[in-house]
């Protein structure tokens, strides 16, 4: 991260020496360009699948197309704006942006950001661009938090980011909120939630947590979909509860995810796995543990789309639209058949009646890409892979935390009868051509899964799904005290009560 100087002799005022940050990913890296581009090459398209009459919530006739779909838009050239090199320029741009961010925001980002620039000035700016040319450590955390300004002031892609930025405040305010949390305290990092910008899609989804952006002095986290995902590939929106309602608020308290390490390694001991396995999971508990977060809550729906997704981004970047089956042993990210796995577990210990009958269908799909299993280069079998996930998703949603003072996340968040019965309505709504008003209790993970569980039974097309997901969600937003500047004292802005 960025550190700032302890004094004038150590370095110049407002100068920073680099740790190598990274942003919080979803999914292992793309290939570089060109072997990228022969992988589409070689890639053979998906078959489209037509739509069909059933609206069973657990058919999944249309997932092929939506995969298709995702790829075609992972493959897509869409990026989102240049990055603002021009000191004199972006700091005359971010000026004009920032009065255009509700109260919250100018406080906890715009500002902040603001006198930070200043503090550099040209001189300090350039040489922080400088010293990271491959913008992937402290030029690409300082450019995406201006671009997350920038492109909310400026209006860029003003409806789809209204949506986006609808689903990143209600997956964060759904978690953090006083109802949801009773009995625990209040955040470590990161109350304001997370502002959106778009990227490239060879970068694929990602945030940067507020344990990063502190390092700039800002107070709210930033999360990055690809531009291309505006305006289509469904399947890229659930991941925003990995990213949001994962690895951002994994970030928010301090001690949760040692402990969840900890945790996750002494019940997979306890339950006769092997050190290697239980090394394997707990070393990795930022995507797991952000996995298992993202289905506590957006229900099945995430869990349906970090497979399809997974297929999709496979597809565009390897050549082959299938979940990896290896783990390989510096890749940070489980391997993508024991995630699937470990989504289908958690969603088998949701609180709706048809929970067990999800996670049946979700582990017979994951199947299909089943492969020779190996975890950090130990060969493991499908029983092992699955007990595994199993005892890994108990672990996360069960244990109660001394670092959410004795509580389990699966209480502070769940998906119950009443989050599916929402979600059924607005899957009509969304079949009928949609409207931007919500029933009352409708909240925008809501509206993802409705879209989702839409898309992939293959009842409408997911361009037609997107397109009205995003007017649902714009709706939702343009409705939001916060973001239309009201005073927000004593309210509660729940997701599921």
């Amino acid at each position: 991260m960025f550190s700032k100087a302890i004094s004038a002799s150590a370095a110049p005022a407002h100068e920073w020496t680099t740790e190598s940050p990274a942003p919080d990913t979803l999914h292992p890296p793309a290939l570089r360009q060109g072997e990228r581009l022969e992988a589409a090459r070689r890639a053979v398209p998906l078959p489209a699948v037509a739509p069909l009459a059933s609206t069973d919530p657990l058919s999944l006739a249309g997932l092929p197309a939506c995969v298709e779909d995702a790829r075609m838009a992972a493959l897509s050239e869409v990026n989102g704006p240049p990055d603002p090199t021009f000191f004199a320029s972006l700091r005359q741009r971010l000026d004009l942006a920032c009065a255009k961010l509700p109260p919250a925001y100018r406080q906890a980002v715009a500002e902040p950001l603001l006198r930070l620039l200043d503090g550099l000035g040209p001189g300090g700016f350039a040489r922080i661009l400088a010293r990271d040319p491959q913008r992937q450590g402290d030029a690409r955390l300082l450019l995406d938090v201006a671009q997350a300004v920038l492109q909310r002031g400026e209006g860029y892609q003003e409806r789809a980011t209204s949506a986006f930025q609808e689903v990143v405040s209600d997956l964060y305010d759904g978690f953090l909120s006083a109802e949801d949390r009773r009995g625990v305290k209040p955040p470590d990092h990161g109350v304001t939630p997370p502002l959106v910008r778009w990227g490239s899609s060879e970068a694929g989804p990602y945030t940067w947590p507020a344990t990063a952006t502190e390092s700039l002095g800002v107070n709210a986290a930033v999360v990055s979909l690809p531009a291309a995902n505006a305006l289509g590939g469904i399947l890229a929106w659930p991941a925003l509860a990995h990213e949001t309602a994962g690895h951002d608020i994994l970030a928010a308290d301090d001690g949760l995810r040692d402990e969840l390490a900890r945790v996750v390694k002494d019940r997979l001991v306890a339950g006769k796995m092997t050190p290697a396995v239980a090394s394997y999971w707990s070393e990795r508990i930022d995507e797991s543990a952000a996995d298992v977060l993202g289905v506590l809550n957006m229900g099945p729906a995430a869990a349906v789309g970090l497979v399809g997704y997974f297929r999709a981004l496979n597809g565009a970047w390897r050549g082959t639209s299938m979940l990896r089956s290896e783990g390989q042993e510096e890749d940070p990210h489980p391997a993508d058949i024991a995630r699937a796995y470990l989504a289908a577990e958690t969603v088998r210990l949701l609180s709706f009646d048809g929970a067990a009958r999800w996670a049946d269908r979700l582990v017979a799909e994951a199947d299909r890409d089943l492969g020779r299993i190996t975890l950090g280069g130990t060969s493991v079998t499908a029983g092992v892979a699955k007990a595994s996930a199993a005892v890994v998703a108990r672990a996360i949603v069960q244990t109660r935390m001394a670092s959410l003072e004795g509580h389990a996340l699966g209480e502070i968040q769940n998906w119950r009868n009443r989050d599916e019965v929402i979600v059924a309505g607005l899957r009509r709504e969304l079949r009928d051509g949609g409207t931007a008003n919500a029933g009352p209790g409708a909240f925008a993970a809501h509206a993802v899964a409705a879209g989702v569980y839409e898309a992939v039974a293959g009842t409408s097309t997911p361009a037609a799904v997107m397109k009205r997901m995003v007017a649902v969600l714009a709706g939702m937003h343009d409705r939001n005290p916060e973001w239309k500047s009201l005073p927000t004292s004593g309210i509660v802005r729940t997701m599921y009560g």
